[in-house]
């Protein structure tokens, strides 16, 4: 089979880019759709609206609504066509980012990915997680390449909320252990190609990154600073993660995280990263790891202040139905579950979240 490396055309990070992007975004057309939901418009979109009118561009903008549904992306998608768009500008977090790139490809046009948070590798990649309108997980929806440009405001990262870089952490943390899974099985990446082995090392860097500077990284979005360590951590959520989960591959993590968006209740409030966290402790018990390379998994996530049990997921009260469900939908044959380097059951998934729950409260017990 072919091995296959995706990148963004172009990717830029620094500090204050937002209002320096003008230069940029003229290379990809003059008539774009903005997209942003209303918080991010209350924030900083009406600012980049005006300075994108002032930096020469006819610019329709747009409210999502904040599901990456289908109804939601056919609704913008004929506001683009209406407004005969050049291209599209997608401004927030990964719900909106993913409904950017479907609706950029829906109408064959570039696409300018902007997040304002570090909260998940969604910016960089040519997929989208496309949801149900009741926030279930629907599809992976893929595209023929990658994003245009992914342009990264790491002050606006800084002044973000700490728990949605902690959550960003935290889906960044899953790549490698994934990857790896992914190596070991000969399986598929997200590109429908064998791993390359730049993919591979990229996920490695990446694991690597979060373990030395995550900490530094979250007390310093507390104060609102972007250090070199912040600056650091924002490249892996984004462009290490984004292009090392993809040319990597995913596994039981994120088929797990799937599962998770079955379940009824408060689990719904949990942000992505969240709920890949305990998917990733859970693919740590899957593999049979040893002790002492689970604890430096769930130390990370315990100062990070992740989600490592039921509780913590807001499903004190969890079912065996319920997790049975879990197992079941993570274990679908169009999931990636099926990357494993060994058949996973429902039950084997009950079985490690079970674990994972039980291990995580009897360390903070210890």
């Amino acid at each position: 089979m072919t091995q296959i490396f995706g990148s963004p055309s172009t990717y830029e990070q620094g500090k204050g880019i937002l209002f320096q992007s003008s230069e940029s975004l003229h290379k990809l057309g003059k008539t774009p759709v903005l997209m942003a939901d209303a918080t991010v418009y209350n924030i900083i979109g009406n600012q980049f609206l005006d300075y994108l009118k002032q930096s020469k561009f006819d610019v329709k903008k747009t409210t999502f609504k904040g599901e990456a549904s289908e109804t939601e992306i056919n609704r913008i998608t004929s506001i683009g066509s209406e407004f005969d768009a050049d291209f599209i500008i997608g401004l927030g977090g990964g719900k909106t980012l993913d409904s950017a790139k479907a609706i950029a490809d829906n109408l064959g046009l570039p696409v300018a990915i902007l997040p304002t948070l570090a909260s998940t590798d969604a910016p960089c990649s040519r997929l989208s997680v496309i949801y149900t309108a009741d926030g279930s997980f629907d599809k992976y929806r893929f595209y023929s390449q990658n994003p245009d440009l992914v342009l990264v405001d790491t002050q606006l990262v800084a002044n973000a909320p700490v728990r949605l870089l902690a959550s960003g952490i935290a889906d960044a943390l899953a790549t490698n252990v994934e990857a790896q899974a992914v190596a070991r099985a000969d399986g598929q990446t997200m590109l429908g190609a064998k791993q390359t082995l730049v993919g591979n090392a990229i996920a490695e860097k990446c694991e690597e990154t979060l373990f030395n500077y995550a900490v530094q990284a979250l007390d310093a979005a507390k104060v609102h600073v972007v250090t070199d360590a912040l600056n650091k951590v924002i490249e892996a959520n984004t462009l290490m993660s984004g292009v090392g989960f993809e040319s990597g591959g995913l596994a039981a993590a994120h088929a797990i995280h799937n599962g998770l968006t079955a379940l009824d209740g408060p689990i719904h409030a949990k942000t992505h990263g969240e709920k890949v966290a305990f998917g990733t402790l859970t693919q740590l018990f899957l593999e049979g790891r040893s002790t002492a390379e689970i604890n430096r998994y769930l130390e990370l996530d315990l100062a990070l202040g992740l989600p490592t049990t039921f509780s913590d997921l807001d499903i004190p009260s969890v079912t065996e139905d319920d997790l049975y469900a879990v197992g079941e939908a993570a274990t679908q044959p169009n999931d990636t579950m099926t990357e494993m380097p060994f058949e996973v059951t429902a039950d084997d998934v009950v079985a490690a979240m079970k674990g994972a729950d039980a291990y995580s409260r009897a360390y903070q017990g210890r």
